[in-house]
């Protein structure tokens, strides 16, 4: 084998590792490893030779096992030395460009020497122990490109022997050998625990080979099908036969190629076709379209997306009837120029209500406003401040869709509100803007008490914020209305507190909010003031339950039964019994609030109706028929829906007019009386299930549709990507890494199964991508585990060769204008970890997924453990593997323009970007349509290769808030282990499952109560 690539100095890719293993290693925070009794000296000749300590110095290091101090000197760089990556910058402008981008800088400050290490090259240090042998490594399970060998020469995908004292201890001690340390008794318990999990993921979640091989069958005869349709078109628009047919590929990325598929994984294929002019990525390119058709009438179920960030059309191979026809008729609708309503996968909707230290700055966009007109801009910059200031009006509004709209006059005027992440940044005119749209946010009020007391606080008092440079945030404004919209209502109760000491606590409450309003310098610290406010209005005044009765209604989509609880349990704070007393007034007025905020008004009238001609005087007679009102319309909606068919729906609709038909009574009160024959109905209704948690009576799901694919029976099911460059390169980078340790295949697949039944795995659902999960687990492996399981393989990139020409450069080390560069030597890689040449980690598997979840779970930036999620950007090109997002400058949410094309194919990114503040400038194009797309970074992944690009960019606030929980419970479920706790529940818990199955107790319950 030929030997690998070395740099300048004649040190080559292995002798690298061996100085990165050395330098790098740290057994201070873990297990103590096993220290090698040679050690590496340079003879006369200037060879490097092994020599056997004596025996003074094997006693120094065996003391070192129960003393562990290091006195080697800190390794520093040689004079002269460069970093690989920053060799032979004067040649070409872009290798001067890229090696200024592989510049990363750690944390600096407390806690350093914490903060995750670098698996990185570094100047050799003599004198040090060479890496010792590791077991032979094991090949992974993955895709490697079309399958031309017959069935016995197919490779030999072992599957990793997680039981092996490989992966739980190190191999047994030998004559000479230092003893190594293992962990505490409650640790190794818990290791054994993730272990014992992660052998079950494996054995059940992991790709079979008779499943590679039927996906790779179906690539090839797709594949032939795209070759045909573009060297038909290509020649054809030539008027000539030169269009070369083999140039068409489609090739495999993703989780398939790289080895870290799932039995029930889609296969992603990118389309290439370097020949093609245009491209068939471009914006008016016919080529999807094209492709669309052939595959349409292969009798395919194939749909191309429009509103995706790169064009890509999904395929499955057996399409039901109902969904071909469907299929076929939206192509018909295409071709006659009706634009469907295509689901927008890509976009994710921001939450409606305000959130503290959110650093979300734009409204949410409903479907007609995502598509921004080309002279959107125009308008804007017709519109002055003073205008669009004075445009703010309340009108009749909700305050939430008050608030959103001055967000979005603030984000018109160029302008954003404070964050933690912005604060430091912004400059004197932008806290000049925020304070004139907080004036104008509370100038524009319908409520005129409200809107004079809070103009005369002096935390909103009009001479300081305009003529200071103190900000106020337009959040703590909207919390300032919110609470003195409660504060207000105090005279206007219809009863008071249960007693009199619960009434001056109440009005202390309403007095601190007083003081709260006028504190003044508040702008010293906005978000602290902030926060206080909404502490304050949240646990404080939304709690006097005087106040809270003259708010209670029924919220969209809640359940009667919900409802009912929330009224009751206000009921008992207010100091009463669902008793009829002529003594106490308090039962009726309840009982009329809740009557007039049932959300349904047909359903309210109803109630209404039933309460005067029946004389309900009880809030549990209310709400039981409220209940069977409720609950027969959610069956009516299902009907109309053709949810239920035949006899199925036979038995609804008769049971249906038992639920609206007349109550009786027995000894628990009101019921719904049942036939005598009633086993087979009510047995059909169980089955049936609740009919609430059906589709048509859930809120509108903006990301499913009557064209989505079935998640199983449909045969293969792929995604064709037309701008998959870039995607193949982190393919072959995600590849390597795996080939670099056994380990990190099953871990990487324990991790993605568990974000899927956690179901925080969902990009369009504003949660992270697999693919962010597997960057995630990479980045601890390779700086954060001590000793690194992995080497940084863009750091060990071989450097160029001094003789390259520019264009040799371009060719080799770019893709798409992107630096590319990496150690990519498969077979060198694999040869190496063979020999146990890349790491000296022992841990097992059960104790890295251990400290993943530690990691991630903990987060104390202080003293240097854990991830700092709103702080950190996870960087795998940069040493350390963190930058902060004040370096990246992603401190706020931007909207980024892409272009779409003229219904050929769908966006291309490229047009124009601002902060979350400014409008989007419009590019300069005709006809041309565009999509905003919102680029979030409340978490924030570094792409390895497209910097600019921010792999968990689609996390929404609620969706970084499930993916924190779901870590900091799995820690709290791994700390039980072994310990004092107790598992309360299970790591890898079905969330889907539980919420199915609680639903089910739920309604059984209300059956119950309905029927007596």
């Amino acid at each position: 084998m030929a030997k690998p690539p070395s740099d300048p100095a004649g040190e080559s890719l292995e002798d690298r590792l061996k100085n990165m293993i050395i330098t790098n290693q740290d057994t201070s925070n873990g297990p103590q490893e096993f220290i090698a009794e040679t050690q590496v000296v340079v003879d006369a000749s200037g060879q490097k030779r092994q020599k056997r300590l004596n025996q003074k110095e094997r006693r120094q290091l065996s003391a070192q096992l129960t003393i562990p101090i290091d006195t080697r000197p800190q390794a520093q760089p040689q004079p002269g030395f460069r970093p690989h990556h920053q060799h032979s910058q004067s040649q070409h402008q872009r290798q001067n460009q890229y090696s200024q981008q592989q510049r990363g800088h750690g944390h600096q400050g407390d806690g350093q020497a914490n903060r995750p290490h670098s698996a990185t090259f570094r100047p050799p240090n003599q004198g040090q122990g060479v890496p010792y042998t590791q077991p032979r490594h094991q090949a992974t399970r993955s895709y490697h490109g079309p399958m031309t060998v017959p069935d016995s020469d197919l490779p030999s995908f072992v599957r990793p022997d997680l039981q092996s004292p490989r992966f739980r201890n190190r191999p047994p001690r030998s004559p000479g050998q230092a003893i190594w340390n293992p962990f505490s008794g409650e640790t190794l318990a818990q290791a054994q625990y993730l272990e014992t999990l992660c052998n079950t993921v494996i054995a059940n979640a992991e790709i079979d080979i008779s499943d590679i091989r039927e996906k790779e069958n179906f690539r090839a005869r797709i594949e032939s099908v795209a070759r045909d349709v573009i060297t038909q078109f290509e020649n054809a628009q030539a008027g000539r036969l030169w269009f070369p047919y083999e140039s068409v590929q489609l090739k495999c990325f993703g989780s398939l190629m790289a080895g870290y598929a799932t039995k029930d994984a889609d296969m992603d294929l990118g389309l290439l076709s370097p020949m093609s002019l245009p491209q068939p990525e471009a914006p008016d390119s016919p080529i999807p379209r094209l492709l669309e058709r052939a595959f349409l009438d292969l009798g395919l179920g194939v749909r191309l997306l429009s509103r995706t960030r790169v064009p890509i059309i999904k395929i499955c191979e057996r399409p039901p009837e109902e969904l071909r026809a469907a299929l076929l008729k939206e192509r018909e609708n295409w071709e006659k120029g009706m634009v469907g309503d295509e689901v927008d996968v890509e976009e994710v909707h921001d939450e409606a209500d305000p959130q503290p230290d959110v650093e979300e700055t734009q409204p949410p966009r409903n479907e007609s406003q995502s598509q921004t007109p080309a002279h959107a801009g125009e308008e804007i910059r017709a519109s002055t401040p003073e205008q669009l200031l004075g445009s703010l009006q309340q009108d009749g509004r909700s305050l939430q869709k008050y608030y959103n709209a001055a967000k979005k006059v603030l984000g018109k005027l160029g302008g954003h509100d404070i964050t933690h992440s912005n604060m430091a940044t912004m400059k004197p005119e932008d806290i000049e803007l925020l304070n004139r749209v907080c004036l104008a946010f509370v100038r524009g009020l319908s409520h005129a008490k409200v809107r004079d007391r809070l103009l005369n606080c002096k935390s909103l008092n009009e001479y300081d914020l305009l003529g200071s440079r103190l900000p106020r945030t337009l959040q703590s404004v909207f919390f300032q209305i919110e609470g003195q919209m409660l504060a207000e209502a105090w005279n206007d109760r219809t009863v008071q507190e249960k007693n009199d000491s619960m009434e001056e606590r109440a009005l202390f409450t309403l007095r601190r909010w007083e003081e709260l309003l006028d504190r003044s310098c508040v702008g010293q610290d906005p978000l602290s003031y902030q926060k206080e406010l909404w502490a304050f209005c949240e646990h404080e005044l939304k709690r006097i339950p005087s106040l809270e009765l003259l708010r209670l209604s029924q919220a969209p989509h809640e359940s009667a039964a919900a409802y009912h609880r929330r009224a009751h349990k206000l009921l008992q704070q207010l100091g009463a019994d669902d008793v009829p007393s002529d003594k106490d007034p308090i039962l009726p007025i309840l009982i009329q609030h809740y009557i007039n905020g049932i959300w349904n008004t047909e359903i309210q009238a109803e109630v209404d109706e039933f309460v005067k001609s029946q004389h309900i005087l009880t809030l549990g007679a209310v709400a039981k028929r409220h209940k069977s009102l409720q609950l027969a319309h959610d069956y009516e909606q299902c009907l109309q829906k053709g949810l239920y068919q035949g006899r199925a729906a036979s038995m609804a609709r008769c049971y249906i007019a038992l639920l609206q038909g007349p109550m009786s009574k027995d000894k628990t009160g009101l019921i719904v009386p049942l036939p005598d024959q009633h086993t087979e109905l009510m047995s059909t209704i169980k089955q049936l299930g609740d009919p609430a948690a059906k589709s048509p009576n859930q809120p509108r799901d903006p990301y499913r549709d009557r064209l989505e694919f079935p998640k199983s029976g449909v045969g293969v099911q792929c995604d064709i990507n037309f701008s998959a460059h870039l995607a193949l390169q982190n393919t072959t980078l995600l590849r390597c890494y795996s080939h670099c340790d056994p380990r990190v295949r099953p871990l990487i697949l324990f991790v993605k199964h568990w974000a899927k039944v956690r179901q925080i795995n969902t990009p369009y659902r504003g949660t992270l991508g697999s693919y962010g999960f597997a960057i995630m687990m990479i980045h601890y492996l390779i700086n954060v585990a001590k000793p690194f399981v992995l080497p940084n393989l863009q750091q060990l990139a071989p450097p160029p060769r001094p003789d390259m020409t520019p264009a040799e450069y371009e060719a080799t080390y770019m893709c798409k204008g992107y630096h590319v560069r990496f150690w990519r030597d498969e077979e060198e890689i694999q040869r190496l970890a063979q020999e146990d040449k890349i790491t000296r980690n022992r841990e097992s598997i059960g104790q890295l997924l251990r400290g993943f979840f530690q990691y991630y779970a903990v987060n104390n930036h202080r003293v240097g453990n854990g991830f700092d999620w709103g702080r950190d950007v996870i960087s795998l090109r940069t040493p350390g593997g963190l930058l902060t997002k004040q370096q990246k400058g992603w401190t706020g949410a931007r909207t980024v323009l892409e272009a779409r094309g003229d219904g050929m194919s769908s966006s291309s990114s490229a047009a124009a970007s601002s902060t979350a503040a400014a409008a989007p400038t419009m590019p300069q194009a005709g006809n041309q349509e565009y999509k905003e797309v919102r680029n979030r970074y409340l978490i924030a992944i570094e792409d390895p290769f497209e910097l600019e690009h921010n792999v968990a960019r689609t996390v929404t606030h609620n969706g970084i808030v499930k993916i924190r929980d779901e870590f900091r419970r799995a820690w709290g479920i791994i700390r039980a282990v072994g310990g004092e706790g107790r598992i309360g529940e299970e790591l890898l818990e079905d969330v889907g499952v539980v919420v199915e199955k609680r639903e089910r107790e739920e309604f059984e319950r209300l059956l119950g109560e309905l029927h007596g």
